[in-house]
């Protein structure tokens, strides 16, 4: 399996990683409200990063959904409030996307390197 497959094959678990780990072991210490310390960044490794943004990413997108669902169905929530959620999941998306661009790019380049 190259890693592009390996990357994408971990993408598509993801739920069931979020299952198995409690929201990826991460959703504790990769809280908006509190940063990771510089310890638990040493101890936790560069899958686990990249797996609990892809979470929060997913969970942005889905409270996002949730709230133009509320709003749509006559709930009780202001339209600031969903226009906050919607904007943010999508500045999280464009991020990932461009996250996901710069590794395409630089495994590429590193298949390309000849020994």
């Amino acid at each position: 399996m190259d890693g592009i497959s390996y990357i994408y094959g971990g993408v598509s678990r993801l739920g069931q990683l979020e299952t198995r780990l409690g929201m990826g072991r991460l959703g504790d210490r990769m809280s908006p409200d509190r940063p990771m310390t510089a310890d638990e960044v040493k101890r936790t490794s560069f899958k686990d990063l990249l797996l609990g943004g892809l979470g929060e990413v997913n969970m942005m997108q889905q409270r996002a959904d949730q709230a133009v669902e509320k709003l749509m169905t006559g709930g009780e929530i202001g339209t600031a409030e969903v226009l906050t959620a919607v904007q943010k999941a999508d500045i999280a998306f464009k991020m990932m996307m461009q996250m996901r661009n710069k590794f395409v790019q630089a495994y590429q380049e590193i298949q390309g390197i000849r020994v």
